[in-house]
């Protein structure tokens, strides 16, 4: 143990020492690298900052479009008082008061829930890592691992549902 903790040492200086023989006698090539470097790092830095900017923006817009839905489905979840009192002509022609009829918005069906593909998803891998896991007793190892992937992906779902909004706090 003694020979190779001072292997390890000894090593360590003589590549030490052997990196500033290593270096460039010339000036120029690290004011050059140093130069390139910092070019570098500036176009990182603006792509960082554009990106921010981008995301800001589609931040922007998502807001005024759900704006945009919850003004239209105000308006239309008050119906026209107009469309109450239609008025119907010998020849059975619709008069003008009927055009201000407004239909309701059906809204659609989101889908699946965070939390319900999270459980899902969770179930069914901790199935079957709790098979493998479990050697003598796979359907044992199995039953496991879903509660637990299952319980852990519900959890995670759950939260980005609150995040996102579709299920209050």
């Amino acid at each position: 143990m003694k020979k190779l903790l001072i292997g390890c040492l000894l090593g360590l200086g003589v590549s030490v020492s052997i990196l500033p023989a290593c270096s460039n006698a010339d000036g120029k090539k690290s004011e050059e690298m140093a130069q390139r470097y910092e070019i570098e790092k500036r176009m990182k830095d603006s792509l960082r900052l554009d990106s921010f900017e981008r995301a800001e923006a589609a931040k922007n817009a998502l807001e005024e479009k759900q704006a945009r839905e919850e003004a239209a489905a105000v308006q239309s979840s008050s119906y026209s008082s107009s469309s109450s009192q239609a008025q119907y002509a010998s020849d059975n022609d619709y008069t003008a008061a009927d055009n201000d009829y407004q239909y309701p918005v059906v809204e659609k069906k989101k889908g699946w829930s965070d939390a319900a593909k999270g459980t899902a998803i969770g179930g069914a891998v901790g199935a079957g890592v709790g098979a493998l896991i479990d050697k003598d007793k796979r359907a044992r190892g199995a039953i496991i691992g879903a509660a637990i992937g299952g319980g852990s992906g519900y959890a995670i779902g759950r939260k980005r549902d609150r995040q996102s909004g579709r299920v209050q706090k």
